[in-house]
């Protein structure tokens, strides 16, 4: 009980001298407000994992076309298209960058549970057997924001969908360039051996599903599907708030 009331006191003493504005029309003590938020064009639906011209699919279990039916990834959820809107830049912008707004991480996995409703994804037996894993960071970058932001949105998730979450077991251990700069060949390479998994067994027969803020190329999940898979998980998906084509 005391420990609720400080909380309370806290979060009371912050929101009076650090008040929070949404980030659509600056409305006070919030950070998206109902408005703002019902134009975001939340996916009703499931697309393959194609770069070019994705595939909607008609069946939530199948996520991939037979253009890219030989990705180690299986599929991927994503609740919002990334570069159409300037609210969805800003919302996925202000959580991993100054002024490092850490508490959109709920509101972002509420996000992600809205699509997956609509696009009929959250069934019990899609998660059967199913375990949460955020995209690692480099320990640097960590480090300056003071968290790993898709690491706060697995366990946002892991609440809502109850659904268990690993943490820390898969690593980041080498330092890359910038994907966004780098051609489709060069972002392969330049992932090539960066990430590690500490117990293997921890994955074994399980449906890992990889979660990160935006979906670009699809690099940096397949890589790490890559070696999930040499883990034995059963099947890797991926679950990002946005996708950008």
């Amino acid at each position: 009980m005391i420990s609720n009331f400080k909380l309370k006191i806290t979060n009371f003493l912050l929101e009076l001298f650090f008040p929070s504005f949404c980030l659509g029309c600056q409305k006070e003590n919030v950070f998206l407000c109902q408005d703002c938020r019902s134009v975001l064009e939340i996916s009703e639906y499931n697309y393959c994992l194609c770069n070019k011209n994705p595939l909607r699919l008609s069946q939530s279990k199948i996520g991939k076309c037979q253009r890219c039916k030989d990705k180690k990834l299986s599929g991927l959820y994503f609740a919002l298209p990334y570069k159409e809107k300037f609210l969805t830049k800003k919302l996925v912008h202000q959580f991993k960058y100054p002024p490092h707004i850490k508490s959109l991480s709920k509101i972002l996995a509420e996000i992600i549970l809205e699509h997956l409703v609509l696009a009929k994804n959250n069934t019990d037996d899609i998660w059967q057997n199913s375990i949460l894993v955020p995209i690692p960071a480099e320990n640097k970058k960590v480090k300056s924001r003071g968290y790993n932001q898709t690491e706060l949105l697995v366990k946002e998730l892991g609440q809502i969908l109850n659904v268990s979450l690993v943490l820390g077991n898969l690593i980041k251990i080498k330092e890359t360039l910038p994907q966004t700069k780098l051609s489709a060949k060069e972002r392969k390479e330049n992932l090539k051996n960066a990430f590690l998994i500490k117990n293997p067994t921890e994955f074994s027969g399980k449906k890992v599903f990889l979660v990160d803020d935006v979906y670009t190329t699809g690099s940096t999940m397949e890589e790490c599907a890559r070696i999930l898979k040499e883990a034995k998980a059963k099947s890797v998906w991926g679950i990002a708030v946005a996708r950008e084509e």
